[in-house]
């Protein structure tokens, strides 16, 4: 059975469906979506969870064997499995199907993957997996619909925001709904419950931790490494999620790509930035960035940003944070110590 995901809230305070697949490339909705599945698991009396992550070389006979095992304590168990690529092949395929034929009221089953291509959503795995359960598609929120979803959920946090602090938290996370939360959530820890003016997002700004996306992002343009080093182990300190912090880093190359692209051309870097509208505040650390950086070296960072990008959303098994170490020292550092 398919549904969507603003049904799954109400679709599991009826019932609990012995498995679930949540698929989609929103890491926040998805994230979500796993979350309140997990709850009402909790609820309903599974107290013991066992995480499995199908990344390459991934061991499916022993998978297959650890979940066949029973509990010693009659514990109710959840296994969760994650597929990165959304793919787990023929061996894996048949471990999932055959774990959905002994899911039973003390186990069940969730499994999370990216969006899947029609020949993932055909395969037998998924096709097991929603005839058995349910599949949760999570679909991404378009720019249209994106002032919505952000009063809405400001509205869950208790705020109330005017239409012009609408706007602006729209106009400054530019589509990324991880960004928007965290926005949200920093305006409901600094000012409580109650309105919101565009003057209130403006303040909460200025106001913000000192180690912000926004002001790692300046660090690194600034060419001050040890400052950008700081502010980066500051984020992963606070428990930032380092989606967050790659979505920064990566809006800010592909400004400054385009950029270089345009100075190549022979534009003025002054009328391409005013065009990019980048503030005039942030011109001369843009200034200084691209010029002490030759072109290729913003298309090889955003390559790395790309692949730091995976690993935070649990793609590959490398460390983001190591990745975004690179980044950062790179944007930091000219020429060729660019990674």
């Amino acid at each position: 059975m398919k549904i969507q995901a603003n049904q799954l809230p109400s679709h599991l305070k009826k019932n609990l469906a012995p498995c679930y697949l949540v698929t989609g490339d929103e890491h926040l909705l998805v994230d979500e979506a796993l979350d309140s599945i997990r709850q009402a698991s909790r609820d309903n009396g599974f107290s013991s969870r066992e995480s499995y992550v199908a990344t390459t070389g991934f061991d499916w006979a022993q998978f297959e064997g650890s979940t066949s095992n029973l509990s010693l304590f009659a514990e109710k168990r959840i296994i969760e499995l994650r597929l990165p690529t959304g793919k787990p092949g023929r061996t894996g395929g048949l471990a999932i199907a055959a774990l959905v034929g002994r899911l039973g009221s003390d186990l069940m089953l969730i499994v999370s993957a990216p969006k899947l291509d029609r020949g993932a959503a055909a395969s037998k795995w998924a096709k097991t997996i929603d005839s058995g359960g349910v599949t949760v598609p999570v679909w991404p929120v378009g720019l249209r619909e994106l002032p919505a979803w952000i009063a809405e959920r400001m509205r869950r946090a208790g705020l109330q925001p005017s239409r012009d602090a609408v706007a602006l938290i729209a106009d400054r996370v530019e589509g990324n709904l991880l960004a928007a939360g965290q926005e949200i959530e920093k305006l409901r820890l600094l000012l409580g419950e109650g309105s919101v003016s565009a003057d209130d997002v403006n303040n909460a700004v200025a106001d913000s931790s000192r180690f912000d996306v926004y002001k790692l992002a300046d660090a690194a343009l600034a060419g001050d490494a040890q400052r950008a080093i700081r502010i980066l182990g500051g984020l992963r300190a606070e428990g930032v999620e380092p989606a967050y912090v790659m979505w920064a880093l990566t809006r800010e190359l592909r400004l400054l790509a385009g950029l270089a692209d345009a100075v190549v051309q022979r534009v003025d870097l002054g009328t391409a930035m005013q065009k990019a509208r980048v503030w005039r505040s942030r011109q001369g650390l843009v200034r200084s960035c691209v010029g002490r950086h030759g072109r290729g070296d913003f298309y090889r960072l955003l390559k790395a940003a790309g692949r730091a990008d995976a690993a935070a959303k649990g793609q590959s098994a490398a460390d983001p944070w190591q990745l975004a170490t690179d980044i950062v020292m790179g944007l930091s550092l000219g020429g060729r110590r660019a990674a």
